[in-house]
């Protein structure tokens, strides 16, 4: 606002401060808020700024997306990572989001049917994949064998009621008849984020994660690892949904379907939904 009110005044000054011959001032004031007008018109929008809650596994690929994004427009994104079962918390009770990327289709449909959310901006961005993970090679085979196995202390996983990653690892365990006789084991992270953490620090020897935290490092994954067929958990199809009527929100929103953002999604281990999924 402060840098329109600038411009503005600036126009008004080139504008009252030209003198052609045989103009009166009188003349050029009433020019004045003509060419003001003009001026504002045909500058460049002013860059503006929106906040978007991202679910914890996504975090690190939207990153991504918003560098692109802020490149091309100017604009600025300012990112909020937790749980989607948290951030959904605090936009029910008012957080100023402009718009929320969750690890879930059910939230984002939830705030949709509450008017919450911008009626048909919601859409399918993401499939998820759920991967056990040992820093240690040898550890996790490709059956996750030793989940029936007494070969470990502690497993870490995102907590089920917060977190949808933490929900697939406990239908998963639920399939193998491992859940109840691994409670002392389980070792639950608000978000899938700490979950890793548990891993990687050594505080667990194996874990539940998303699979796009490995191939989102860069590198070759170390220890040893088991991609859980996705037939073994509700599938995790991510969903985002616009919260206001931003302009520049709508424009993110958008930028997010386009090829450039869905290779920077793929290349992060994620599978792709079909276009707009969300919104069928």
């Amino acid at each position: 606002m402060a840098q329109a009110t600038t411009r503005t005044r600036l126009a008004a000054c080139l504008i009252l401060n030209y003198r052609p011959p045989g103009m009166s001032i009188q003349f050029r004031r009433i020019l004045a808020p003509i060419f003001v007008l003009l001026y504002i018109g045909i500058t460049p929008a002013i860059a503006g700024e929106i906040h978007i809650a991202v679910a914890a596994n996504f975090a690190p690929t939207l990153a991504q997306i918003t560098r692109v994004f802020e490149k091309q427009t100017g604009h600025q994104v300012i990112l909020a990572s937790g749980s989607t079962g948290r951030h959904y918390a605090q936009i029910i009770n008012g957080a100023p989001f402009d718009a929320f990327f969750a690890a879930d289709a059910a939230r984002p449909r939830l705030l949709e049917e509450a008017g919450i959310g911008i009626a048909n901006s919601r859409y399918s961005y993401a499939i998820g994949r759920l991967m056990l993970w040992s820093p240690q090679p040898g550890v996790v085979n490709d059956t996750g064998a030793i989940l029936s196995s007494a070969r470990f202390h502690r497993l870490a996983i995102a907590n089920p009621r917060l977190a949808p990653y933490g929900l697939a690892a406990k239908e998963v365990l639920e399939g193998m008849l491992q859940w109840e006789k691994l409670q002392d084991t389980l070792v639950r992270g608000e978000n899938i984020n700490q979950a890793f953490q548990f891993v990687h620090s050594g505080n667990a020897q194996l874990g539940f994660i998303a699979a796009s935290q490995l191939a989102g490092r860069g590198k070759p994954a170390a220890g040893s690892h088991w991609l859980v067929p996705a037939e073994l958990h509700t599938p995790i199809l991510q969903q985002a949904i616009q919260l206001t009527n931003s302009d520049i929100a709508r424009q993110f929103m958008e930028f997010a379907l386009t090829s450039e953002a869905r290779q920077i999604i793929t290349k992060n281990g994620y599978d792709l939904p079909q276009r707009a999924a969300g919104k069928n």
